[in-house]
């Protein structure tokens, strides 16, 4: 099985085989997956979860290829496609048991922020079709305004999902490159976690 994932449709709702043969296990997808650090870490780590990352920029797609082959990894794999795009429309329903979302674009300029991915209403109802019951949304980003964005998004759908606690020492969950590229600045580090209790 090729590192690199490539639907073999974009305009219908991808099946869960076919990202995995072996779809009996969890998935969990990494959107906007950098350098493939964290998805990588976390398939070596969960042999018996599955993990697809999301990614736009080629580069990063072969970089993140390249150390799931050097890993031998056949848990893991990246697609190239738009994280809003693939949680709204491609992904099956109620397949992924977690989505993490780390270290995303802020999109800083106040004309921009309805391009963050927490501000738009498609990617939100996106979540609740594509997370299975109990499935969650993991949040990390080290812009202030970002975060308090997500708050005030997750807020208005408590109907939808509820705030869980995310201590330090909670579960294993590797630094991404970005995120270490902040903390060796001294930047703080936002985060929160979210579940699906209807959709």
């Amino acid at each position: 099985m090729p590192p690199v994932f490539i639907p073999p449709d974009h305009f219908r709702e991808l099946r869960h085989d076919e990202i995995f043969p072996n779809h009996s296990r969890p998935l969990e997808i990494d959107l906007g997956c950098g350098d493939g650090t964290f998805i990588t870490g976390m398939a070596a780590r969960h042999p018996e979860r599955d993990y697809l990352g999301v990614e736009r920029m080629l580069g990063r797609v072969d970089k993140t290829a390249r150390k799931i082959e050097r890993m031998q990894l056949p848990n893991a794999r990246i697609m190239r496609l738009e994280s809003a795009y693939t949680v709204a429309w491609l992904l099956p329903k109620a397949s992924v048991s977690r989505l993490h979302l780390l270290c995303p674009d802020p999109w800083p300029k106040k004309k921009h922020t309805a391009r963050r991915l927490v501000n738009q209403a498609e990617f939100l109802d996106g979540l609740t079709r594509i997370l299975v019951p109990g499935g969650e949304f993991l949040l990390k980003t080290d812009d202030q305004p970002y975060f308090e964005d997500a708050l005030v998004s997750f807020d208005s759908r408590t109907h939808q999902f509820e705030r869980l606690d995310w201590p330090d020492d909670a579960f294993f969950y590797p630094t991404t490159d970005f995120e270490q590229s902040w903390l060796n600045i001294d930047r703080d580090i936002h985060r929160a976690r979210w579940r699906l209790i209807t959709a």
